[in-house]
């Protein structure tokens, strides 16, 4: 009998480091369902070249910071058949110094990147702890280690996965799922690009050059597999030895 092919669900799987995600899950033989909140276009983009090249991907829209949106549209995912895969990859940046910052600043950045992981993942858990497999698997960043000048809501927020994934860890390490976070340095793209520029990068990064999104994806897709099996409640670096 045919073993069932594995689903995962990348949010913001229509960013760089999103999309480079989720082409690497359908290489290695994943269904995957590539996110998006506004950037629909972009998502079925990533899907027609998955589908392409041999893979299985369908585009789904909502709001991570949506609740009832959330749970809506998850419990009819699950059920049709669980997610055992979860990569909260959604995130935004509304930078400013906290004495200058405003609270809509402060509340849109906790409500993406850290409510949205209650909204996402919650709604998934019992389907997939039935399973008795799964991987959860969240984007944080080295601002949530190490902090940033002008990120205290993002760190704050990145900060929070820390803690909610290693408890989250522990609620399921009898059930065959496993719960980590990656929290990348400077890794090209669209957003770094505008930031960065080289010399600052040689400056900041000891490896002297940005991280790739292909690089940030080969390191989930590891922790989604059966060869991470034994790891969970990890924050892992992945930053050119910034720290």
């Amino acid at each position: 009998m045919e073993k069932a092919m594995k689903r995962a669900l990348v949010t913001g799987g229509s960013g760089d480091i999103g999309a480079a995600i989720c082409r690497r899950l359908a290489v290695e033989g994943v269904e995957v369902l590539v996110h998006a909140n506004r950037n629909l276009a972009r998502a079925e983009a990533v899907c027609a070249e998955i589908v392409a090249a041999g893979g299985r991907a369908r585009a789904v829209v909502f709001d991570v910071a949506d609740t009832e949106q959330c749970r809506a549209i998850l419990a009819a995912e699950a059920e049709r058949s669980p997610i055992q895969i979860v990569v909260n990859n959604a995130g935004v940046h509304d930078d400013a110094p906290l004495a200058g910052m405003s609270e809509r600043q402060w509340r849109h950045v906790i409500d993406v990147s850290l409510h949205g992981f209650y909204n996402v993942t919650q709604p998934l858990l019992l389907p997939m702890m039935a399973t008795r497999w799964g991987r959860i698997i969240s984007l944080s960043s080295i601002a949530g280690v190490m902090g940033n000048r002008g990120q205290a809501n993002y760190a704050a927020a990145k900060a929070g996965l820390h803690g909610a994934s290693k408890s989250l860890a522990l609620e399921l390490a009898s059930r065959g799922v496993t719960v980590n976070v990656v929290a990348p340095g400077i890794i090209a793209g669209r957003m770094t690009d505008q930031v960065f520029d080289k010399d600052a990068i040689k400056n900041l990064v000891p490896m002297k050059r940005a991280g790739q999104p292909e690089e940030v994806a080969a390191l989930v897709a590891f922790l989604a597999s059966e060869h991470a099996a034994y790891i969970s409640g990890q924050i892992i670096g992945i930053n050119g030895a910034m720290a």
